[in-house]
């Protein structure tokens, strides 16, 4: 076992962060071009590290943390942490009307209603840009905690609820009931809802909503390779290959708006809700665009 020293001295900050990069990214040389060093500079810097801590702090092939490693990154995103409320508690005391947002959104918020929001933001507040992101829940909450997200818009599912780390403020602003999607020429297409359990395999396309918000429907005959797996988060795609009439699937509501012809969607009698939120960082004070985009975000999605 190494002999971890207990140090009587300051670690350099920078040395943490290349520390982070270096894990985060799985590569020196993507961690030197993240930061805007040398791969040899970020080498040195964790070179340093490990011999004031006495120890190795990454595996190098392939890159992950040691032991030592992961303490040092818990004090880095804490440190993060804490200076990414301390900006925004600043930017809230200025309180003006001008400065920048940064916004992550899941991608069917980020193709349906954020715009709407964001183009309001503009009307009424036009010194402020706005930088948009697609970015997935748990991708937000660790780019709030780093400091690169202002507001993110997430969502989890009630049977895959995924509470936000310490640090965030979560508000919920809309349940988004996840419905069962036909071509207009199926079987089921005229019943006012659809058991789930009574589709054979062959028929389903897979997407991320049936493996996070349904994992205990087993539909019948198991393993039909006609089954089609769509990889990716994109459901206009999946309304498109519903509505070509290759299969059914499972979507949220919010994801039909605009939903091209031939295609019928109905509730599932085994009821599912996808909730959708508001987050940012945990802080006494919020700055103004933060907060006027929180508030449009929620009329937007609010139920009629």
């Amino acid at each position: 076992m190494a002999n971890i020293r207990v140090m009587s001295w300051p670690i350099e900050p920078r040395a943490l962060v290349a520390l982070e990069a270096v894990v985060r990214l799985g590569s020196f040389a993507a961690a030197a071009e993240f930061l805007g060093y040398t791969q040899s500079a970020v080498s040195q810097q964790i070179a340093e590290l490990e011999r004031r801590v006495g120890a190795r702090v990454v595996t190098r092939r392939p890159v992950r943390p040691t032991a030592a490693g992961s303490v040092l990154l818990d004090a880095e995103s804490s440190v993060r942490a804490a200076m990414s409320r301390a900006s925004a508690e600043l930017g809230a005391l200025a309180d003006g009307a001008a400065g920048s947002l940064r916004v992550g959104a899941f991608v069917s918020a980020a193709q349906t209603l954020v715009p709407a929001s964001l183009a309001r933001l503009r009307r009424e507040h036009p010194g402020i840009s706005v930088r948009l992101q697609q970015s997935e829940t748990l991708r937000s909450y660790d780019a709030l905690l780093r400091g690169d997200l202002d507001i993110a818009v997430t969502f989890d599912y009630d049977q895959a609820a995924d509470p936000p780390p310490k640090g965030i403020h979560r508000e919920l602003i809309r349940t988004d009931p996840v419905l069962i999607v036909v071509p207009a020429g199926h079987p089921l297409a005229g019943e006012n809802e659809i058991d789930v359990d009574g589709i054979s395999t062959a028929e389903w396309i897979a997407t991320p909503v049936e493996a996070q918000g349904l994992p205990n429907i087993r539909v019948s005959d198991a393993g039909s390779p006609q089954r089609l797996e769509f990889d990716g988060d994109d459901f206009r795609t999946v309304l498109n290959l519903v509505g070509a009439g290759l299969g059914v699937a499972l979507l949220p509501e919010l994801a039909l708006a605009d939903a091209p012809p031939g295609i019928v969607s109905r509730p599932i009698t085994r009821g599912l809700n996808r909730y959708i939120y508001t987050c940012r960082l945990q802080t006494t004070h919020t700055p103004l665009p933060v907060r006027k985009l929180s508030q449009y975000l929620h009329e937007a999605l609010a139920p009629a």
